[in-house]
């Protein structure tokens, strides 16, 4: 997967373990990709479209995994403008990248896919309770889809997990891999 390299940045703080969950995904035969909280990368000069590794660009790496795979991306978010943005970052792989423009939780409860990699990035940060409590709810309606072989990876470790971690691990899910950032977690090990 040298396609990934061309994503190092040094600014992105996230880089070492999406490649690592990369790696794990495509050896488990992951093909369902679901992520909450479309990257946005930033606007410059009112109209230019500009990446934000600060933010990771999940999705940009995403896509192109889904692509890489034969898979998909389904990638959601309540911002219509965010969307919008992801669309252009992606283009290059839109045949296997869907976007929703909703509430992710609504959106979980209504996706009816296996899921074999979740990805849980929405909600700003800001707000820890606030965010921490959205995230349990994005799990809660998640859990259904997911199966033994599937990765979950939590974004915003401190400011969105506080709550979502527990679920899962009384679910059954062990923690993989942890950083400063973030958590990848599975049935399976």
């Amino acid at each position: 997967m040298k396609f990934l390299e061309k994503y190092r940045n040094k600014k992105n703080i996230r880089f070492e373990l999406f490649k690592k969950t990369l790696e794990i995904a495509k050896a488990r035969g992951v093909k369902t990709i679901v992520e909450t909280g479309t990257s946005r990368g930033k606007i410059k000069f009112f109209f230019f479209k500009k990446d934000n590794w600060k933010d990771g660009m999940s999705t940009l790496i995403f896509s192109e995994f889904a692509n890489y795979i034969g898979g998909e991306l389904h990638s959601c978010d309540i911002s219509e403008e965010n969307i919008s943005n992801a669309k252009h970052f992606t283009k290059k792989f839109k045949q296997n990248t869907y976007f929703y423009i909703q509430d992710s939780v609504i959106f979980l409860k209504n996706f009816k896919q296996q899921i074999d990699f979740l990805y849980l990035d929405s909600f700003d940060g800001h707000n820890p309770e606030l965010a921490s409590n959205h995230q349990l709810m994005e799990a809660k309606m998640a859990i259904k889809n997911l199966t033994n072989n599937s990765i979950v990876l939590l974004d915003d470790k401190g400011a969105k997990t506080n709550y979502s971690i527990k679920f899962f691990k009384d679910n059954g899910f062990k923690i993989l891999i942890e950083t400063n950032n973030q958590v990848l977690l599975s049935i399976s090990v």
